[in-house]
């Protein structure tokens, strides 16, 4: 039996995500929604926890890092649309 504790369980496993991954990282998220360019906060993760708390940002947590479903994200500003109108 492998005594490593399953510390070469990762060592397949990608380290850089291509741009379709269905998972996005804080940053991923960032760019995706466009923040720099709509946001005057010089700390763009403060925009996006208010996401989060607010309006409901949708993610999961792996690792106990969020990530960002690409599908859910892009439902969430539609409902934020529909909700506007």
């Amino acid at each position: 039996m492998n005594s490593d504790n399953g510390q070469n369980l990762c060592k397949h496993v990608p380290t850089k995500i291509d741009n379709n991954s269905e998972l996005m990282t804080e940053s991923e998220v960032i760019r995706f929604l466009r923040i720099p360019e709509i946001s005057n906060s010089k700390d763009y993760h403060n925009v996006i926890e208010h996401l989060k708390r607010v309006r409901g940002l949708p993610r999961i947590h792996i690792c106990r890092k969020a990530l960002y479903p690409k599908k859910a994200i892009s439902g969430w500003v539609e409902k934020e649309i529909d909700a506007g109108k």
